[in-house]
């Protein structure tokens, strides 16, 4: 076992809307080099999350480390938020996040749009960003679609280009949510190959998906979430072969159905 801090860790996580508790005292970790992935049924927690891992939701109670440190808060209950811009700028540009809707800018062609939060945001050289991103593009295998803007481009193409896009950040994990529920199943398996490629060169990632084939082909953990708490967790041949809890055969009986 390595010394070495979680990239994520999330203890007693809770989070609400209003009346609506979404997640109820959740933990999770996702070691270096490790894919973590997050399954469960709609309204689960799965999405909410992920979206206070990288701090674009702020959660009411609990904490949230990055990297053995813990974010700094101010407030507390529905009134708490970061306590350190500074620190949520550099968490939120080390946790790349994927989005269900690929969210390109349409009006930059694809090599602009991978380029441009790693200069505008991080201040780097154009250059060595021009070049890592063409890098980045040829590794998911668009490399011929620098100069193709995102409307000429298949879903499973844009997706491919947003995964660059969050790679050219070198962050330290990746954040994936829902990256092939938008696409055709054709498409998909374009996403899936790309995503299997980044798990086999050991990068940290934590996936949502309702790809249980994906999940248990990439993972070395997976979470049920049920109703904003844990259900049952466990490594991915265990957990999708010798599931403990009926809610859990009852959502994999559903989803293979």
């Amino acid at each position: 076992m390595s010394d070495q801090a979680p990239v994520i860790e999330i203890r007693n996580l809770h989070k609400a809307y209003g009346d609506l508790e979404v997640l109820k005292g959740v933990d999770i970790t996702a070691p270096a080099g490790h894919v973590v992935s997050l399954i469960g049924s709609s309204g689960s927690g799965k999405s909410t999350l992920l979206r206070c891992a990288n701090l674009l939701e702020d959660s009411q109670q609990g904490e949230v480390l990055f990297c053995g440190e813990p974010v700094v808060w101010k407030g507390a209950g529905a009134g708490r938020r970061p306590g350190d811009h500074d620190q949520l700028i550099r968490i939120r540009t080390n946790l790349s996040m994927v989005f269900q809707q690929f969210n390109l800018w349409a009006h930059m062609t694809i090599l602009q749009n991978v380029m441009e939060a790693p200069v505008t945001v991080l201040k780097r050289d154009k250059v060595e960003v021009e070049e890592a991103a063409r890098k980045y593009l040829a590794k998911v295998g668009i490399g011929d679609k620098c100069d193709a803007y995102p409307a000429q481009l298949s879903g499973g193409q844009q997706q491919r280009a947003a995964i660059a896009r969050a790679l050219c950040m070198e962050p330290k994990a990746l954040l994936f949510d829902e990256p092939t529920s938008a696409l055709d199943p054709e498409l998909e398996q374009e996403v899936v190959k790309v995503i299997k490629d980044l798990a086999n060169e050991g990068r940290t990632m934590l996936i949502v998906t309702h790809d249980m084939r994906m999940a248990a082909d990439v993972s070395d953990h997976v979470v049920f979430l049920h109703q904003g708490k844990i259900e049952e967790e466990g490594a991915p041949d265990v957990l999708f072969g010798q599931p403990k809890t009926d809610r859990l055969r009852g959502f994999l009986s559903a989803t293979v159905s």
